[in-house]
């Protein structure tokens, strides 16, 4: 611990110089202006100072109530609404990547300091409200013994969990609450090293495919490009056999996937490369193309050159898709989760997604979940904010937004980290809901709220 102080003390002369240089704002959309790239010894760096959520909870807008609906957990990460109602929550923490240079000695250092310091407990636990009143008053382990699991997934009778080195599914029947055998293997996942340990999931509509985010075994291919066969690609594994191809390559690190309702189309939102400057590089949300490169080492949003990888690829360049949504630069999107009508028309179509935050800007970002509205099946307008208040104006940070799943009972379930806290987002009964099909309104399409955020009173 002591020769972490003394690198960040050393390290700080140049990053403090790199901070005269940032630009101001980040960039949001489809299309947003790409600043200069600013490289130094090591990013600019701003710890998450851990704070008690005490009485106090996450900002909703008004309209809308949140409450928690589980606390005391080990690393909630994601979540699963099962066909009865009842929540799956996947708790853990993995990764085994060593430490090469200093640089990885003093983020990890800065990171871990935002972090619960509860251990992650390597199993599943099943939420369950029996009269349908929002309070879950059943809590128990679906089942433990996991390797860091993280994506989940339901089709057909079996519930499929990705854990960081593998693939497996348990048999469920429809009001289960507990295991009934051990796991069965689908098919392993890449684990080598393991930089990126997440393996995010989702399934086709019709359960025949899985979707498996696979992230890079680095920030930018610096411990070699060999260790990164077969990273930063997203797996379409064939759910009852467990073949598997590449579905997109060049993907830095999909953490959550979701197929667009009414649709096959996968979604993912993905954490771009650091060390370019607080305004790079811009994480995103895109639609995926089956054989779609996204230039993860070689480029950055489309054929911008990353002149840090060597050797260049011109090649991969050109082939470069350009993602759909630009998020803003280091807000660590961990979660994706496609709204219904249910949520009421400020937030009937589009995108909820949950923002882990920065820990390499000087400004923190992120620490919230947004919504990104649509149109005709496409990201349209600026991001709204959803749920905010994690990390507050006295730089406490007392929550960490991960993955977000919609109940289509008409809930947001967002899981929180670093309390450990699975809250619950919902309409009052007073909030006007869209009928299915129905646009967007005018306002949310624009970005602007319909009226100003309000702090759910504690209970």
């Amino acid at each position: 611990m002591k020769l972490a102080h003394l690198l960040l003390a050393a390290a700080l002369p140049a990053t403090l110089a790199a901070c005269s240089s940032e630009p101001g704002t980040p960039q949001y959309g489809e299309n947003p202006q790409l600043p200069e790239q600013h490289r130094g010894l090591l990013p600019n760096m701003t710890i998450a100072d851990p704070a008690a959520w005490g009485d106090s909870r996450p900002t909703v807008p008004e309209g809308y109530s949140i409450s928690p609906i589980a606390t005391g957990l080990k690393v909630p990460r994601q979540s699963l609404v099962l066909p009865n109602g009842d929540i799956l929550v996947a708790e853990g923490s993995g990764g085994h990547a060593p430490k090469l240079n200093p640089k990885d000695i003093v983020a990890g250092y800065i990171k871990a300091k935002g972090k619960t310091k509860v251990e992650g407990g390597n199993r599943l636990t099943l939420l369950r409200d029996a009269d349908g009143d929002g309070v879950y008053e059943g809590k128990g382990v679906f089942a433990d013994g996991l390797d860091a699991p993280y994506g989940l997934a339901y089709a057909n009778g079996y519930i499929y969990v990705a854990n960081q080195g593998e693939l497996v599914r348990f048999d469920y029947r429809d009001g289960q609450t507990k295991a009934s055998s051990a796991p069965v293997s689908v098919t392993k996942l890449p684990s080598r090293i393991n930089h990126h340990w997440t393996k995010a999931l989702t399934i086709s509509p019709d359960g025949r495919y899985l979707y498996v985010g696979i992230g890079s075994n680095s920030n930018v291919g610096e411990r070699g490009l060999d260790v990164e066969v077969d990273r930063a690609e997203i797996w379409r594994v064939d759910a009852e056999t467990g073949m598997h191809r590449p579905y997109a390559t060049g993907v830095r690190n999909p953490t959550a996937m979701a197929i667009l309702p009414g649709s096959d189309q996968l979604w993912t939102v993905a954490n771009e490369r650091d060390e370019l400057g607080s305004n790079l590089v811009p994480d995103y949300l895109t639609a995926v193309r089956d054989g779609g490169f996204y230039g993860w080492p070689y480029s950055y949003w489309g054929q911008n050159v990353d002149p840090r990888v060597r050797p260049q690829d011109p090649a991969k360049v050109a082939s470069a898709i350009r993602p759909d949504y630009a998020l803003g630069a280091h807000v660590a999107a961990l979660g994706l989760a496609f709204s219904s009508p249910a949520m009421g028309q400020r937030f009937a179509q589009g995108a909820f997604v949950g923002e882990h935050g920065s820990w390499n800007r000087s400004d923190p970002v992120g620490y919230k979940v947004v919504f990104v509205p649509f149109l005709n099946g496409r990201p349209a307008g600026k991001p709204v904010d959803v749920v905010t208040g994690f990390r507050g104006s006295d730089g406490k940070t007392r929550g960490r937004p991960v993955g977000v799943t919609l109940d289509p009972r008409g809930a947001l379930i967002v899981c929180d980290d670093l309390s450990n806290t699975v809250w619950r987002v919902v309409p009052d009964a007073t909030t006007p809901r869209s009928p299915a099909g129905a646009t967007v309104p005018e306002n949310a399409l624009t970005g602007a709220p319909s009226v100003g955020p309000t702090q759910t009173p504690a209970t």
